[in-house]
């Protein structure tokens, strides 16, 4: 009798253990494991933080599990109330928000916390239910909507300054938009349209914002300056030259030349390490998450599932493009930390949910097939 209660038991328990998917999940642990072993060179003077950093992998494990194990239908019904909060924090950051090095970021709730990362998770899942709701009845008026939806969190994102954010939610909102059926020709417009804005939106520039983007024009017109971070970085990676110096023999790295070289500029440290083999090795498992998030993506079994896994893995493209252009001096510096491998507690917990999501859409779309 207790065989068989146990054999019960394990029925009911079962699917609570097995809700990862296998190729996805070998994939983060790969790219976590590389992770832990750049932050331990990159910080090896700075005690505590590969422990730091696995603790924040636990907690995005958690993370990962709980989404998980969450049914899409249950993601689609808290889109709107997650989006309404994220919103109504972003105002609440507008008007009571803590002020840390000339940026208005945060609310302090006992703890400091920072609303526009749920603005990264709450925009497609927003975008991905809208659509779902119109599915099979889009017009023009669907994606000018979709548009003020994602424009309005945008715009408050954009105002504490924090461009690094505000670029990941609006591609992650983008991707929605154009994976939903966003005509080229519409696409074409706001391209030219951008363009067309740019000097005005130059003229809305922080100073900070403007010198950036100077520096990433010509970083040796203020090279100890504003420039030295950019120069310091490429010298790094082009010393790395294709076998690199080897593990804990980054020079740049170890003599301090290289800024947030465990969060921003990791993958400084890494090229600078490991050379143009660990570079393309890197570049491989990228290829290897988007290439299984897309598939989960083309067989998920909604409008809503195709929408929100397309997105959350272009996601992903988007935060690895970004830190290595960053870095690589090809786009402008921002605070955009490179996806498992830099270390950080609030990234990592949000990769955590967003990979948690994947693997449930997986999961429960072999559920609906069996």
């Amino acid at each position: 009798m207790r065989i068989n209660e146990r054999r019960s038991l394990w029925r009911r328990m079962r699917p609570y253990f097995t809700v990862f998917d296998a190729p996805l999940a070998l994939i983060i642990f790969l790219l976590l494991a590389v992770g832990l072993v750049t932050v331990y060179s990159a910080g090896i003077d700075f005690p505590g933080r590969v422990e730091g950093q696995i603790r924040n992998i636990m907690v995005a494990f958690v993370f990962m599990w709980v989404a998980a194990i969450v049914p899409p239908q249950s993601l689609m019904r808290m889109a709107v109330p997650v989006y309404t909060v994220g919103v109504g924090l972003l105002v609440a950051v507008f008007v009571f928000g803590v002020v840390k090095k000339g940026a208005r970021r945060w609310l302090h709730v006992g703890v400091d916390i920072q609303p526009s990362e749920i603005m990264k998770l709450a925009m497609p899942l927003m975008l991905a239910w809208f659509f779902q709701q119109r599915a099979g009845m889009l017009r023009w008026h669907s994606f000018a909507i979709a548009a003020v939806l994602l424009g309005v969190p945008l715009a408050l994102i954009a105002k504490q300054p924090d461009l690094g954010t505000a670029m990941l939610v609006l591609a992650s909102g983008f991707y929605v938009i154009f994976l939903a059926g966003l005509s080229w020709k519409a696409l074409a417009g706001l391209a030219m349209a951008g363009a067309a804005s740019l000097p005005v939106a130059w003229s809305m520039m922080h100073d900070y914002q403007r010198e950036r983007v100077m520096t990433l024009i010509d970083p040796t017109t203020d090279p100890l300056g504003k420039g030295f971070h950019i120069i310091q970085s490429t010298i790094a990676i082009g010393s790395g030259g294709i076998w690199g110096k080897g593990w804990l023999k980054g020079t740049q790295a170890h003599l301090e030349f290289i800024p947030e070289r465990t969060t921003d500029f990791i993958f400084s440290v890494f090229s600078e390490e490991f050379g143009l083999i660990g570079i393309l090795v890197l570049l491989f498992l990228y290829l290897l998450l988007i290439g299984r998030g897309l598939m989960i993506a083309a067989n998920a079994p909604s409008l809503f599932t195709r929408l929100l896994a397309g997105a959350i893995t272009m996601g992903f493209f988007t935060y690895a493009f970004i830190n290595m252009g960053m870095v690589s001096g090809i786009l402008p510096v921002v605070g955009v930390p490179l996806p498992f491998i830099s270390y950080g507690g609030t990234a990592m917990m949000t990769l955590g949910l967003a990979t948690g999501i994947l693997m449930s859409i997986q999961r429960h779309r072999k559920l609906v097939q069996t």
